[in-house]
């Protein structure tokens, strides 16, 4: 590694215009559980798994604390506060009709982005975001996707429903525990049964029998609960990293060379912010942490040969960053919409019967 040096504008300047540059950008963040190193965290569970963890060859156990699909929907909705929306066009959708015209959503809470179902389920919303993806297919010019749905390019998005146009993330976050240990946990739900006089027992259990249902179903009766997944404790790092690809940014173009340098130090700037911005580590009931570095290190990582690091104050990253990120979309041009667009339930039937079309044929 080369010695540390000072982030700057004119750092993220190189990053974003030289494609000989670095190819990723590294930034990892150690976490803490708020009740210190040691404390029971909870991470995620899934069907049939339970917790994701997986033991490595040396017997190291690595549980996933936050998946990258979650990291991304914790990150966009921050281009939706007050400090950071005049980044990106506030694009909202109308779900509701004439009865119920204020049920609303933003386009960045929708878990597609602009190839999300219910985009396509309008009609000049939908038209626009089409004509943008066969920009992007045709030309690869992605200016009009970015003009309408900038985080589709940042947080990546698949047109299934209409071009099938891929864009891969440009930011990529993940939460992981090392050498962790799994705890389970036991209970006992005690009701109000022993309270109850011999008289109000008898004539529940008769109208249990009689209902056919279980007295322990409708609460009058204790249960114990089965032995369970009691959380986890890491004996090693909880680290949050953060990966920008800048190969995939060096794809992107614009319809000329000044557009396109525009358009990747906007994108660029998008990522930095959703990187750096200060979202809630509250993940999930019994996972509340807390970043414990006062600075935040940048790795950029060199094509050969040694990278190298930048850092800042937190606080000071953070200033920057958006001070850097409102002069890259001034000048990339970035516009609010005038109007809500409205969600169309004839089209949204129509999609459903292109799918059912769709798997007809696959089936004939």
């Amino acid at each position: 590694m080369s010695p540390t040096q000072t982030l700057s504008h004119a750092i993220i300047d190189q990053w974003a215009d030289n494609p000989k540059g670095p190819v990723a950008l590294i930034l990892k963040q150690k976490l803490l559980p708020v009740d210190g190193e040691g404390g029971v965290i909870f991470p995620p569970t899934y069907a049939d798994i339970g917790y994701s963890i997986d033991t490595l060859s040396d017997g190291t156990k690595v549980a996933q604390i936050d998946s990258v699909p979650s990291q991304a929907n914790r990150s966009e909705p921050v281009f939706m506060d007050e400090e950071y929306k005049q980044l990106v066009p506030q694009i909202e959708i109308n779900l509701g009709n004439k009865d119920d015209p204020e049920r609303k959503v933003s386009i960045l809470e929708l878990a597609h982005r602009a190839g999300d179902a219910v985009v396509r389920s309008t009609d000049e919303l939908a038209a626009e975001i089409d004509e943008a993806f066969k920009s992007l297919l045709r030309t690869h010019n992605a200016v009009p996707l970015a003009k309408l749905a900038p985080t589709s390019l940042v947080f990546g998005a698949w047109d299934s429903r209409g071009t099938q146009v891929k864009r891969p993330r440009l930011i990529r976050s993940i939460i992981r525990a090392e050498d962790v240990e799994v705890l389970s946990t036991a209970a006992q739900y005690n009701s109000v049964w022993k309270l109850l006089d011999d008289d109000q027992k008898k004539a529940l259990t008769d109208e249990a029998k009689k209902q056919k249902v279980k007295l322990s179903v409708k609460g009058f009766n204790d249960v114990p609960a089965p032995k369970g997944l009691g959380g986890i404790i890491a004996r090693g790092p909880i680290t949050r990293q953060v990966t920008i690809n800048l190969i995939a940014l060096q794809s992107i173009k614009g319809d000329s060379d000044e557009s396109t340098r525009q358009l990747k130090r906007y994108l660029l700037a998008l990522a930095l912010v959703a990187a750096t911005a200060e979202t809630e580590l509250y993940l999930r009931e019994g996972c509340l942490l807390r970043c414990a570095d006062e600075a935040d290190v940048w790795e950029a990582v060199a094509r050969r040969g040694a990278s190298q690091l930048y850092s800042l104050s937190a606080d000071q990253e953070r200033l920057l960053i958006k001070d850097y990120a409102q002069q890259a979309a001034a000048t990339f041009g970035v516009k609010q919409p005038e109007k809500t667009y409205q969600f169309n339930i004839k089209k949204a039937k129509e999609l459903l019967a292109k799918k059912e079309e769709a798997e007809s044929d696959a089936e004939g």
